[in-house]
């Protein structure tokens, strides 16, 4: 079975080597398995034949029967058409050609009655339908209906008659001999659990819907089955980890409740304790944890991860803190210093600036055991920092480290991998997390520490500067400091350089009594980081600056974030830059400035950051809007590769079908139940290095 799928393409009827190499270099098919999973991305209805009195430019692609009342040339040279009166007895339609003229006119018989299908608009003050397509119908027998699918193609391909109508033949063509090589490869049980279209008959169905109802019954078998696949991989990938990869027990905590009870400078929330206690169960089970952390920007990460760095330490492990920046790097640092003195712990910071008897002395100390947690940058990494025994790794803003990187900490331990916890401030939909992160165990802060108070955020345009130039005045006068931020996207790198220093300049003219910091991306770090501390200090009031402060520095004073041209960013960097404000007790604002001209889309990011500060409603508003590719660099990961399932729309099949998988392995995790044999027999007939399982093979 699994042969006949990874059958060339040039041997199906119509195909032949010369469409074949045009079909593997435009849409990278292949073989049989590729065709037959090539699937349509919309359909047009031809279920119903409209009475022209029905029709308005309002309605998609519709189809109608009726007979030619009159056909002309008009026009000449480029405005030349063919202009053609179709009636049913209800009303008259406009039938348009521009191109092709003479090979419409042969093919049209002014006798016949034909079915027409196209998409209406007026042109002048008559309704009309532009190249539509038409075929002879009989007036005695009522007419096939059915949904007709609408492939990707190209010009390339249609030049070779490979338009999306010739990709429809050739899909008819495999199906006649595919459909009995298309076993079966869910239980019977989950079947009938879920009411599933067999899968022969959803192939056939998701490329020839007989209706709407065929085609949704077809769909959700074939997602269903997608994610099905996916999940049931994750979750044996998990099963294997914890099975094979032994975890120190850290039980001990002598030093968490001499915090707890001496130096914790404010209550927890009830989502940091429960966070706690789910890390605490994994660091005391005896297996590695593997644990993604979330929570907005603000949230109390930090005192999660320094909690259970306490338990480790207790236990006499190590723990090493990993951030992207060396900004970072040293907020965590400071922010962590008086509690490590306060319990007597001996804490270092290494980073790429760090000199070179530092170093060698924070190298030593780590070996002996005599240095207990060290914070640091990519540095942390090098071969040279070794450990005497590290039992946690925490990595901060995963998404800014690649896989490699991360394993590379996970080699500092030769007797046991180190418990994992990564921590993000950049919420991922529930939906993507069990996707992407399936293999992690997740945590989620949602709550905001009390005595904050919510960013109020407000839309301005360009023209209410003024107003927003007095605003910022008075919060000057109370005390505050403010962040400017401009958009910095790589190919306009020299006109938003341009737009910056503008910005900075008439800043300065309408500031001139107070002292500026600028930040941008072309600076060395050692100048970023002057007026970075500049800022900290309150030694300058307002922070011109490009989205280098996106992930940074945290200044409990600055109480207002402006941001230009507000519609050039996406969502999660809006709410990330959102997140700079509001740290300290004071009301705090976030004030989006963009043109009058604004994409409708944009229109939706801008309402969208109005309306809320929730991250995860903003991450589902992103993922919605942008696509699960483009969020987090996804498509790299491999786990994307979805060929029918969507993330943003079909989170209840991927839960049901979650839940199955977890069963399944749960009961059975070798797979040797007979009713399971479907699935062992499907995972076998793929090629090792397949990411995607619920392939056809």
């Amino acid at each position: 079975m699994a042969a006949f799928f990874e059958t060339r393409l040039e041997f199906l009827k119509g195909v032949g080597t010369a469409k074949a190499a045009l079909l593997a270099k435009y849409l990278d098919l292949h073989t049989f398995g590729d065709l037959i999973q090539f699937f349509p991305f919309r359909y047009e209805d031809r279920t119903k034949i409209y009475q022209i009195r029905e029709l308005n430019p309002q309605l998609p692609y519709i189809q109608v029967q009726g007979t030619i009342r009159s056909m002309a040339t008009v026009g000449a040279g480029e405005k030349k058409r063919l202009v053609i009166q179709l009636t049913d007895g209800t009303g008259t339609i406009e039938l348009i050609w521009f191109r092709g003229i003479n090979w419409v006119s042969k093919k049209l018989n002014p006798a016949g009655t034909y079915l027409v299908h196209g998409k209406p608009s007026v042109f002048g003050t008559q309704l009309s339908l532009t190249h539509p397509e038409f075929e002879l119908a009989d007036p005695q027998k009522s007419p096939k209906l059915y949904l007709q699918p609408v492939y990707n193609s190209s010009d390339a391909l249609k030049s070779k008659f490979l338009d999306s109508k010739g990709i429809g033949q050739l899909q008819y063509n495999l199906l006649q001999l595919a459909f009995n090589h298309l076993q079966e490869n869910l239980p019977q049980a989950i079947i009938e659990q879920f009411k599933l279209m067999p899968r022969a008959l959803a192939f056939r169905n998701i490329h020839f819907p007989s209706n709407q109802i065929t085609l949704k019954q077809a769909s959700n078998r074939l997602k269903f089955e997608e994610l099905f696949y996916i999940q049931l991989r994750l979750i044996k990938l998990k099963l294997a980890r914890l099975d094979k990869l032994r975890g120190q027990i850290f039980s001990d905590t002598t030093l968490l409740n001499n915090f707890y009870h001496n130096h914790i400078p404010f209550t927890l929330t009830n989502a940091q304790k429960r966070v706690i206690k789910e890390a605490f169960t994994d660091l005391k089970s005896g297996k590695q944890m593997n644990r993604l952390l979330q929570g907005d920007v603000g949230s109390g990460k930090t005192m999660v991860a320094f909690i259970c760095m306490l338990i480790v330490v207790s236990s006499r492990g190590q723990a090493a803190i990993m951030a992207p920046t060396e900004i970072l790097a040293n907020q965590h640092y400071i922010g962590l210093k008086d509690f490590t003195e306060a319990l007597g712990l001996k804490m270092a910071i290494l980073t790429g600036s760090s000199k070179t008897k530092a170093r060698r002395e924070i190298h030593e100390k780590l070996l002996s055991g005599d240095l207990q947690i060290l914070v640091g940058t990519h540095a942390l990494l090098e071969d040279v920092v070794q450990f005497k025994n590290l039992g946690l790794a925490i990595i901060d803003e995963q998404h800014r480290f690649g896989v490699a990187q991360r394993a590379k900490l996970w080699k500092k331990n030769e007797k046991f991998i180190p418990h994992v916890l990564v921590m993000t401030a950049t919420p991922i939909p529930r939906t993507l997390a069990m996707t992407l992160y399936g293999d992690l165990e997740v945590s989620v802060i949602d709550e905001l520490p009390s005595g904050r108070k919510p960013i109020k955020t407000v839309h301005r345009y360009e023209a209410n500067r003024l107003r927003v130039f007095g605003f910022m005045r008075e919060q000057i006068k109370l005390g505050r400091q403010i962040y400017i931020v401009y958009p910095l996207i790589e190919e306009s790198e020299k006109m938003d350089f341009n737009n910056l220093m503008e910005g900075y300049d008439s800043i300065s003219r309408a500031f001139p009594e107070y002292p500026l910091s600028i930040v941008h991306g072309k600076m060395k770090p050692a100048d970023k980081d002057f007026e970075m501390q500049r800022f900290v200090k309150g030694e300058t009031k307002i922070m011109v600056a490009t989205t280098v402060i996106e992930v940074g520095v945290n200044v409990p004073n600055a109480s207002v974030m402006i941001i230009e041209n507000a519609e050039r960013f996406g969502l999660a960097q809006l709410h990330q830059l959102r997140g700079r404000v509001g740290r300290g007790a004071e009301q705090s604002y976030c004030i989006l400035i963009t043109n009058y001209k604004i994409s409708k889309e944009s229109k939706e990011r801008i309402q969208t950051m109005v309306r809320t500060n929730n991250g995860f409603e903003i991450a589902d508003t992103d993922l919605k809007l942008r696509g699960p590719g483009d969020m987090m660099g996804t498509q790299q990961s491999g786990v994307l590769d979805l060929m029918i399932a969507d993330l943003v729309t079909d989170g209840k099949i991927l839960e049901a079908a979650r839940d199955s998988a977890k069963s399944i392995i749960e009961n059975d995790p070798e797979l040797e139940n007979r009713e399971n044999q479907v699935i062992k027999q499907h995972i076998a007939s793929l090629k090792k290095n397949t990411i995607n399982w619920s392939r056809v093979s």
